[in-house]
């Protein structure tokens, strides 16, 4: 691992620090740009802002867990998640943009993370798909598995040629964005994902309200959409963009409660998934009190088995509480990272 390190360093022309609060990070000068260096292109090294990670060891991932990452891209974080659980459990990656999603998929192929997961573009507000091992136990009730429908082979990024037609009928006719009466769409799954063998009626089969109290989740990541005002590098891009993208982006009073709407969506929708006695993180990386605290609020009010969580791992990090005690809040000045809000929930027994 050192000499891995010092030869990194020499590539890179920096110092990698240690970052002595985040196990596995080193942090390295803003200015250094690692994506045309070796170690990125041959998948040693990969970038992503120290709170993100932060966020991550908060879900407190666990071998064997079933994990559920419902804004996957750009895939930063899905790419850890999938790093800590190894070659045990599932990760299913979801997220409503295909050509996001499909940078998904490349970052885990490049890494060679992508065993155990699977994605599938799809509307994280409606999305319903459990883990794998929810779809075992659904076939082991079945019969006649060879007339029931077609089963998973391994998958391939060669695709047959119906498969190519019907791919190029759905995109002459939909957006970039999925529409939200259609089904999530399945565009990648690992060797060792537990699919390979299952039928796709199965698979593909949403669950019902109470299903996932007891086979939903163990894990889940809701990093939800926001409008990015507390990251640096976001908010910089402005700068090239120009003042009317900020503000239609940023400062448009709609696009703000479109936006809380949409957070509260989710957060709703990933803890309907969650299992009893599992875990669920929220996070932006906006700097607001409406986008964090309010959302936060207004879903505990309506959610009583709800229970806001301290984060245990958080001890030693550099941030200060958010406004709501147990929630954390990263900052430039406080953490010199970027800036985001961490709330972690667990679903009690009603």
């Amino acid at each position: 691992m050192e000499s891995q390190i010092a030869e990194i360093e020499c590539e890179l022309k920096c110092a990698l620090e240690k970052v002595s609060w985040l196990p596995g990070f080193y942090a390295i000068p803003p200015e250094i740009q690692i994506a045309g260096s070796k170690a990125y292109q041959q998948g040693k090294i990969y970038g992503i802002d120290a709170a993100s990670g932060a966020a991550i060891l908060a879900l407190d991932v666990r071998p064997g867990d079933h994990v559920l990452d419902l804004c996957a891209a750009p895939g930063a974080k899905l790419c850890m998640l999938a790093d800590m659980l190894g070659s045990t459990g599932s990760l299913t990656g979801v997220d409503v943009a295909k050509h996001r999603l499909a940078a998904c998929r490349t970052m885990l192929q490049k890494y060679s993370l992508g065993d155990h997961t699977r994605l599938f573009v799809a509307d994280g507000t409606l999305f319903s798909l459990l883990p794998v091992n929810f779809s075992l136990r659904r076939m082991e009730g079945s019969i006649d598995l060879e007339e029931n429908g077609s089963t998973f082979s391994e998958w391939t990024s060669k695709r047959s040629w119906k498969d190519r037609q019907k791919t190029k009928k759905a995109n002459a006719t939909s957006s970039q964005h999925l529409h939200l009466t259609s089904e999530p769409e399945l565009i990648y799954y690992g060797k060792h994902s537990g699919l390979v063998g299952l039928r796709k009626c199965d698979v593909l089969c949403p669950s019902a309200d109470d299903e996932a109290s007891t086979s939903g989740y163990d894990k889940v990541l809701v990093d939800a959409e926001c409008t990015h005002d507390g990251s640096i590098k976001h908010i910089q891009k402005f700068e090239f963009w120009g003042w009317k993208t900020l503000d239609r982006r940023v400062l448009d009073a709609e696009r703000s409660d479109n936006l809380l709407h949409l957070q509260l969506r989710l957060i709703t929708n990933g803890f309907k998934l969650l299992k009893t006695g599992g875990s669920l993180v929220y996070s932006t990386c906006s700097l607001t009190v409406a986008q964090n605290e309010n959302v936060v609020q207004q879903f505990l009010s309506t959610h009583p088995s709800a229970d806001l969580q301290k984060i245990d791992s958080a001890n030693n990090w550099p941030c200060r509480s958010g406004g709501i005690p147990k929630t954390l809040r990263f900052d430039p000045a406080t953490s010199q990272t970027s800036g985001l809000f961490v709330a972690k929930f667990t679903k009690v027994p009603t």
